[in-house]
């Protein structure tokens, strides 16, 4: 046995001041932490990119509590440790100079005036939810000091007591008081209001109104005296910080983004602040546009507004209005911005982009705008009027219907759907089949935020020649990467070239006559029904997405996207300032000539000019509107070898479009001549040209279903079968199931009564010509 055990042998107590000190240490590395030390119920906060306070929600126990700095202000650290413990980063918790001295004070004053407690002590007492202050609790309280002590940083336990401190009311931590009492972060305080957040938690219920606010006063200067005798304040300071009036109740936190915070929250339900991409300053003035724009469109019966705003050269989101509501009613905590929407015509200009991009189009190429039927349905232009054909980037400019119809069944509703989708659409969830030719109407679903992204990564190529891979950020990360857009530089410049040329709403018409005017590319969108306004658009710098309506689905008659929405958009980007259009992409874009008349590629039978297409454009249809014709001598009447003699004849090259689009464009373009007729003595040997048809029926169209309800009598109305002729002249004999109807000139009409079932019209012109259509009558009570 060695002297030293012997020694401990003999002298037992040792053995239990040394497993007394044993068991301190075990209880001292092992007693679990209090819970409540870290698994706090927090508000949520969304801050601005400069750090501003846009939004905040009260914890679930219904406490203003924030989310703790990650490190104390250098002022209020200074005040704080002043005011309550002096010693703090040299004592283990528990001060025994502090609690001789506050001893002797009490036994002086006959009472507990003072308790001794270190700033560790008080922490410890908070995280018990303040016992009362009895010597038991006391004891307890000193040790957990040394549990914390023995487990955490010196500066961690400041943070620590910082956010735990209690302010007053449900006020809780020092982020939540420098909010709630001065508008800022702590960082930013005074030194007034660092002294008053430092003597508060000593006497919380001082800082309401009523109570003995001179004892906060006197509590807080005495403060800032002892830091100038200390050498943090200068005598100017002093002097300045004096002056300061207290605070005279909590502020109201600010309320600028509660959807982004509703919708952030539920993406990240443990995050409790959201440091965003939002410019606080337009957040304010987009949100002042929403409650003044949304007051002019509730008295049309429009109630919800959304507006977002996108920095596409740096992919950033800058304001974000969820909903303006017009009231309780109208479902004013939805997220409309997030929410599924009837797209309308916004969907028109990525179907133009991508036509261009994979050579199925030329910006100047005519496409058809006649009455058409394709299976059952039946688009209608805004205006109800047609044209008979459009250039391409016309009629996306005028936002036509039944050209962007033709344009979608001739690129494929199932290609266009996967497009959309690569491009970064996620409510596309049906198949393609189910959205049919309406898909490019208003038949599909999408959100603002998607569709408003959409415009700004295609601007951003247009601009730039990158498609970014993410969506626009809001808070720290970048969203979903999709694949190969499709749209190359030189397609996506083209396009927004055409949305520079919508019509703007009232006196913005004109705004290329205005040299202050600013160069934006936008497009509109109202869906069937009337329930959906769009408008979506780009500067050189900004993208701005507005979406007009009623969160209930309910339709408005007064709802257009041109209407309601447009002004929103034009109002935001006055805002946002004048920003120098982007310049051509030379190097993604080729010239091609192309007729003047129809814009197809030029093959030497027209007048021609120079267009920019996109620079792998391989579209190579050369004209099919101009017919290489022979005239007689005085260019009066066709003519062919078996009638007139070759040295005789005269070759022209004439523009000629299909008789029923002939029939349109000539109600627009008065200068249109058709055709010559064939000279009489040609007749005979020309019906054998099968391009050569003049007529067309306007009504039914090849493959469309006739419904004739019933009239009040009980008998079966009438319908009226409509054609056309490409020699207004020119007469047309009818023919309905080999039953001779009659003949008509100028306007060829005939009203007829139907039966259900299949029926045979044959038409016959003056000159031979025939047209032979099959279609069909639907049965039906009415």
């Amino acid at each position: 046995m060695s002297k030293t055990f012997g020694k401990w042998i003999r002298r037992p107590w040792l053995l239990g001041v040394a497993g007394g000190m044993l068991v301190v240490l075990l209880l001292l590395q092992y007693w679990p932490l209090p819970s409540s030390l870290q698994n706090r119920d927090y508000a949520r906060l969304i801050l601005a990119d400069n750090g501003e306070l846009l939004e905040a929600r009260i914890a679930g126990d219904q406490q203003w509590r924030f989310a703790p700095v990650t490190e104390l202000p250098d002022k209020y650290e200074q005040a704080l440790l002043l005011f309550e413990d002096r010693r703090f980063r040299l004592h283990p918790g528990i001060d025994p100079l502090a609690i001789a001295r506050a001893s002797w004070g009490n036994i002086k004053a006959g009472r507990v005036t003072s308790g001794g407690s270190t700033l560790t002590m008080q922490l410890a007492r908070m995280l018990r939810d303040d016992p009362p202050r009895t010597l038991p609790n006391k004891a307890l309280e000193a040790l957990s000091a040394l549990h914390l002590e023995w487990h955490f940083s010196k500066d961690e336990l400041l943070n620590f007591y910082a956010s735990h401190a209690p302010f007053g009311g449900n006020i809780v931590g020092l982020r939540a008081a420098a909010w709630r009492y001065f508008g800022r972060e702590p960082e930013q305080l005074s030194w007034a209001e660092a002294a008053t957040l430092a003597v508060l938690p000593n006497s919380p219920a001082l800082i309401h109104p009523g109570r003995d606010r001179e004892r906060l006063r006197q509590k807080r200067d005495q403060l800032l005296h002892r830091l100038t005798e200390a050498g943090a304040l200068g005598e100017l300071d002093l002097t300045l910080a004096l002056r300061e009036p207290l605070p005279e109740r909590p502020r109201p936190l600010p309320h600028l983004a509660p959807h982004l915070l509703t919708t952030l929250a539920a993406e990240a339900p443990s995050q409790a602040v959201f440091h965003t991409t939002l410019n606080a300053d337009l957040q304010r003035r987009t949100q002042q546009i929403a409650e003044q724009q949304g007051r002019r469109l509730a008295r049309d019966g429009v109630h919800n507004l959304s507006i977002l705003v996108l920095d596409h050269e740096r992919m950033r989101t800058l304001a974000y209005v969820g909903n303006q509501a017009a009231g309780d009613s109208h479902a004013p905590a939805v997220d409309i911005i997030q929410r599924p929407r009837s797209t309308g015509s916004i969907l028109k200009p990525l179907l133009y982009g991508l036509m261009l991009e994979e050579g199925e189009l030329l910006p100047t190429t005519l496409v058809p705008d006649v009455p058409a039927y394709f299976g059952g349905y039946r688009p209608e232009n805004y205006d109800r009027q047609y044209r008979g054909a459009v250039p391409a980037h016309r009629a996306l400019a005028r936002s036509l219907n039944v050209p962007a119809v033709h344009m979608l069944k001739d690129y494929g509703i199932e290609r266009l759907h996967h497009r959309l989708q690569e491009l970064g659409m996620s409510t596309l969830h049906r198949p393609a089949e189910d959205y049919g030719l309406s898909l490019i109407l208003g038949g599909a679903e999408g959100t603002l935020w998607e569709l408003t992204n959409l415009y700004a990564r295609m601007t951003s190529m247009a601009r730039a020649g990158t498609w970014p891979a993410e969506a626009q950020r809001i808070h720290g990360e970048h969203g979903e990467a999709k694949g190969d857009p499709g749209l190359g530089q030189g397609a996506a410049w083209l396009t927004l070239q055409a949305l520079l040329n919508v019509v703007r709403p009232g006196t913005d018409a004109l705004w290329r006559d205005f040299s202050g005017s600013q160069a934006i590319a936008w497009k509109t969108g109202t869906s069937y029904g009337l329930r959906d306004a769009w408008a979506i658009g780009s500067n050189g710098r900004y993208t701005v997405g507005v979406w007009a309506g009623n969160a209930g689905g309910e339709p408005a008659p007064a709802l257009s996207g041109q209407k309601s929405a447009a002004p929103v958009l034009f109002e935001v980007f006055a805002q946002l300032g004048n920003h120098r259009w982007f310049d051509r992409p030379t190097q993604a874009l080729k010239t091609v000539s192309v007729c003047i008349t129809d814009g197809y590629l030029a093959g030497g039978q027209c007048e021609s000019r120079e267009i920019d297409v996109p620079q792998h454009s391989h579209f190579q249809q050369v004209t099919p509107h101009y017919q290489r014709v022979q005239l007689d001598a005085a260019g009066q009447y066709r003519v062919h070898a078996g009638c007139e003699r070759v040295s005789a004849m005269v070759s022209a090259d004439w523009f000629t479009l299909p008789p029923l689009q002939a029939h349109f464009w000539r109600l627009h373009h008065n200068d249109y001549r058709p055709v010559p007729p064939w000279r009489s003595d040609c007749l005979a040997a020309v019906h054998h040209y099968a391009d050569d048809q003049p007529m067309d029926l306007l009504y039914p169209r090849e493959g469309s279903q006739v419904y004739i309800p019933l009239e009040l009598s009980g008998r079966r109305g009438r319908t009226v079968l409509q054609a056309v002729h490409r020699h207004p002249e020119g007469e047309l004999f009818w023919h309905l199931d080999d039953r001779y109807l009659g003949k008509t000139r100028l306007f060829h009409e005939q009203a007829v009564s139907l039966d259900p079932g299949w029926h045979k019209l044959r038409l016959m012109d003056g000159d031979g010509y025939q047209l032979e259509r099959w279609f069909r009558v639907l049965g039906g009570e009415g």
